[in-house]
């Protein structure tokens, strides 16, 4: 199996690194990337359970790139985990990351749900490896009993068109691109059913896209297919994963439960051999 799609607790997943890979090895996971929301953090124990466990580690990432006012997930292979450029710019966006989320807690007081913003950010202002996100906010409202459950929080607080929901500022998908290119690696757009803007592909290729993920937990065998097609039509690689996070609201239990073919694997590992040789 091959899982190039998954979470730790470095950004919103349930698990820390060395028990993501447990699972993902008690699963039959050959291959493993971590693939944290705006961060690399997690990469290194990743890496080190990995080794240990006999598992192919790659190094990964899954950046929020807006283009016109949607988001759209980047994702990021076979890169440099310390080039400066790319570390500098992740830096930039969680200083975003926060200031939204704090822009959001202030709506949520203002609608008659006040929220300690301080004690909610506090853990990723001390701890630059954490990568703060909605669902602590969302955690926070079960807490203090304004909702019953996170999906609740989600459902009628903090999703788009949602009364606290802000939206994002940040780099646009030509600019993640090229600092997923700049750190060595590949770039590949993520679960292109979630985004459904089919048309942005074809543009995102003319700017560097290398790859789009065919196979995704939320593709079924139809969309597969539409998606090799696609990928085949521009000449670009394919790569796939679970999404795993751990939380029921992301669907699958386990790493592994879509797994990229080796063909495909194999493919990719070329393509990101063939531009590492050309830009050095």
């Amino acid at each position: 199996m091959i899982d190039l799609h998954t979470h730790t607790t470095a950004s919103d997943g349930r698990y820390p690194p060395a028990e993501l890979v447990a699972r993902a090895a008690s699963a039959g996971v050959t291959v493993l990337a971590v693939t944290d929301h705006d961060t690399v953090s997690g990469c290194g124990a990743a890496a080190a359970a990995c080794a240990a466990a006999g598992i192919a580690f790659v190094p990964g990432i899954e950046i929020t790139a807006i283009h016109d006012e949607v988001d759209v997930h980047i994702l990021g292979y076979f890169f440099d985990l310390t080039s400066p450029g790319l570390l500098t710019f992740l830096g930039e966006q969680r200083r975003q990351r926060l200031e939204r989320l704090r822009l959001m807690i202030d709506r949520l007081g203002e609608l008659g749900m006040p929220l300690d913003a301080d004690a909610i950010l506090q853990p990723a202002v001390d701890d630059p490896t954490k990568s703060a996100g909605r669902p602590w906010i969302a955690a926070q409202l079960v807490a203090a009993g304004h909702v019953a459950t996170v999906n609740e929080a989600f459902d009628k607080w903090l999703e788009r068109g949602k009364p606290a929901f802000v939206s994002r500022v940040g780099a646009g998908p030509a600019d993640v691109i090229a600092y997923i290119h700049d750190a060595g690696g590949v770039a590949s757009i993520a679960h292109p059913i979630l985004l459904r803007r089919d048309a942005w592909i074809a543009d995102l290729v003319a700017n560097g896209l290398d790859a789009l993920e065919a196979y995704h937990s939320k593709h079924d065998p139809a969309a597969v297919e539409r998606y090799l097609a696609m990928a085949a039509s521009l000449h670009i690689s394919v790569t796939g994963g679970s999404d795993f996070h751990g939380h029921n609201t992301h669907g699958p239990f386990a790493p592994g439960s879509t797994s990229l073919p080796k063909a495909a694997y194999d493919a990719l590992v070329l393509a990101a051999a063939a531009k590492q040789r050309f830009a050095h």
